[in-house]
């Protein structure tokens, strides 16, 4: 069942929640079964016991609304605009920023909740950078977030959470990552002074496409620092581009949280460019949004993910019942033999592995040859274009947004390449572990215990798509190939002492070059995450084989196959009957 799934009219939010008590109660049984917690194994029922914490935890706890994004972003200020009153600390140092939690209470109050649970009182001034940096160095334990407790009327509905800067995503906070997989929904902060940077196209593929929200805010804020409508325009139509080929059901704003944080609270509004009433209306505009498509909402949407949590607990536990149920019906000797035989072949099968990798290598090198055909056809029909653009735009538009234009044009023609490809690679890489994975013949293993090649290219997925997201953005230094920026650098310079439209002509081979070479080097590096991975991909299919044939002989020994059976039967005949019960709602 899919997280977007829509829910039919024929039923409501207060019919469903008996439903979800009655499925929750019946795989609660099963955790409660001790004989067959035994045959299913520690460690899986530990993993039961997690899937229904964080159910219930899902069901009990307010709707969490997370608010993410790069530091700098005005995440704070967009939230206390949203408050209508100063609440998030603002221009607190990234070291010692935390998250904060602003829930309702009819008195408000702020608490420092330390790792130990302790919690300390804090004043309202506490909540400022100079103080919080003193608090800390004194507080018995390292502190965890900050429970902030308001009156505002929203919070009555939602739970809002202010997440630290996302500026390293390789080291991304797990105390982040457990808020943002908790979520109900969420708010990315971008800034229209350097908008969507690469980091922030992966933060988006690579931890906020796969849990499936059903909405998405985009909030592209301080576009008061912009200086014309159409530049505004610009920006918005740009990072709505970008944010369609990864997240299709983003809801796309430009605001200015500082100015309606100032317009609610009742300070000056500095209006020197006459934009106030525009940055009024698309903030209203967002709010209405967010009132509409979330608050009102809010009940919907978390009944569908913990739906969707329930389908999948049943899902596992269904898969791994069915494993074993299938090895307990073979005889010990054929264990035995299956055990010997996986064990024997292993280092053949290692050879084997080693003769698919030139499959892979050749593939990647043909890919990049016709990546390299691509890029030649685009740049020249690129140096038309430019050459075009001399009689057909204006002198100033040429010289405002040429530059942007052309890293721009050269960065999709480098993006799209890689992620042809990347899918491409993606199919190769999973047709080579299903033939691993029969040779081994635990194809039928890693299919019922949910250990999909898909699943196992997940890492392979988001690296790839890291090297795509590297070429995606002209908004940064660090956004594009090192080489090939290097060229554009060189444009820039040179502008200022000749028509930027002679100085790219002057450049046009050494950025084409210099494009081609950085793409080189990306095959290289998919290449070798793409032949590694096949190496863990192997590695994870015999581990799941090994501890499968491992659990059955152990079952054989300790417990009549007769009752393993019986115990197994029962179990499915209650994960039938809960299934049956969230057919209604798929």
């Amino acid at each position: 069942m899919s997280e977007n799934t829509e829910f039919s009219s024929s039923w409501s939010y207060d019919n469903v929640e008996p439903d979800i008590d009655s499925v929750q109660n019946k795989l609660r049984s099963l955790m409660a079964n001790k004989p067959l917690c035994k045959i299913l194994g520690d460690e899986f029922t530990l993993h039961l016991k997690d899937w229904d914490k964080a159910i219930t935890k899902r069901r009990t706890e307010p709707f969490s609304l997370v608010v993410l994004g790069d530091f700098k972003r005005g995440k704070s200020t967009i939230i206390n605009a949203i408050l209508g009153k100063s609440i998030a600390p603002v221009n607190v140092a990234p070291e010692t920023f935390t998250i904060n939690s602003i829930s309702y209470s009819e008195v408000p109050k702020a608490e420092a909740v330390l790792k130990s649970g302790q919690r300390i009182s804090l004043a309202a001034d506490d909540l400022v950078r100079e103080k919080l940096e003193k608090l800390m160095r004194a507080f018995p334990d390292t502190l965890d977030y900050i429970d902030i407790r308001d009156n505002a009327e929203i919070l009555k509905e939602i739970r809002i959470v202010d997440t630290p800067g996302l500026s390293d995503l390789d080291c991304l906070d797990k105390q982040v990552q457990d808020y943002l997989v908790n979520a109900d929904a969420v708010i990315y902060v971008a800034s229209a002074l350097s908008p969507f940077s690469e980091s922030e196209q992966f933060f988006l593929a690579s931890h906020i496409r796969p849990l499936s929200f059903s909405k998405l805010y985009v909030l592209v804020n301080m576009i008061d620092a912009m200086n014309t409508q159409e530049d505004i325009e610009k920006i918005i139509n740009r990072v709505t581009e970008r944010c369609e080929a990864i997240m299709p059901n983003a809801f796309v704003y430009g605001v200015s949280g500082i100015d309606e944080y100032r317009r609610k609270i009742g300070l000056n509004r500095p209006d020197i460019k006459g934009f106030q009433e525009f940055y009024e209306n698309e903030f209203f505009k967002f709010e209405m949004s967010l009132r509409r498509e979330i608050i009102m909402q809010k009940d919907i949407i978390r009944t569908q993910r913990v739906l969707t949590m329930l389908n999948l607990m049943i899902k596992d536990t269904a898969a791994r019942i069915h494993m074993i149920y299938d090895m307990m019906a073979m005889d010990r000797k054929k264990l035995d033999d299956i055990s010997q035989s996986i064990e024997h072949e292993c280092s053949a099968l290692a050879n084997v592995l080693d003769s698919k990798k030139p499959k892979i290598l050749l593939s990647i090198t043909e890919m990049q040859q016709e990546a390299e055909q691509w890029m030649y056809g685009f740049f020249s029909k690129l140096r038309e274009d430019i050459l075009e653009s001399r009689n057909t735009t204006s002198p100033e538009d040429i010289d405002k947004h040429f530059y942007s234009y052309l890293v721009d044009k050269v960065g999709e023609a480098y993006r799209k390449c890689l992620d042809i490809h990347w899918q491409r690679l993606n199919k190769i890489t999973a047709q080579l572990g299903s033939e691993l994975s029969q040779k081994l013949g635990i194809s039928a293993l890693a299919d019922d215990t949910g250990m999909t090649v898909d699943d196992s290219l997940n890492d392979l997925n988001m690296l790839v798509s890291k090297s795509v997201m590297g070429a995606a953005s002209a908004g940064s230094n660090d956004a594009f190939p090192s080489g090939t920026m290097s060229s554009f650098k060189n444009i820039l310079h040179k502008k200022r002492q000749t028509d930027i439209i002679d100085t790219a002509l002057e450049n046009y081979d050494d950025i084409r070059n210099s494009t081609l070479k950085d793409l080189k080097s990306a095959y290289k590096a998919m290449e070798e995450n793409a032949v590694r991975q096949l190496d863990n991909l192997y590695q994870t299919q015999v581990d799941v084989s090994r501890d499968a044939l491992s659990h059955a002989m152990e079952m054989t020994s300790d417990i009549s196959s007769a009752s393993v059976r019986k115990y197994l039967e029962e179990a499915a005949d209650v994960l039938r009957d809960a299934a049956k019960i969230l057919m209604k709602y798929a």
